[in-house]
């Protein structure tokens, strides 16, 4: 099983950059693939850290690459 860390070591490797734990989560939840909202978020309608644009992209990538998407 991929932990967000391995995601995030992969990410680095391949495109320069760690992305955050909760830009992985939010992308996982675009797709329906989240257990359920974590226990500490703020806001339960609004995200307090989205994933940017340009950053979504590469993170889609390495997750489709390993089968979490």
């Amino acid at each position: 099983m991929t932990t967000y860390k391995d995601i995030q070591k992969i990410v680095k490797e391949t495109h320069g950059f760690v992305p955050k734990s909760c830009w992985i989560a939010h992308i996982l939840s675009d797709y329906g693939k989240t257990k359920h909202q974590s226990f500490n978020r703020i806001d339960k309608d609004k995200r307090k850290y989205p994933c940017p644009d340009n950053k979504r992209l590469f993170i889609e990538t390495i997750l489709k690459k390993i089968g979490k998407i």
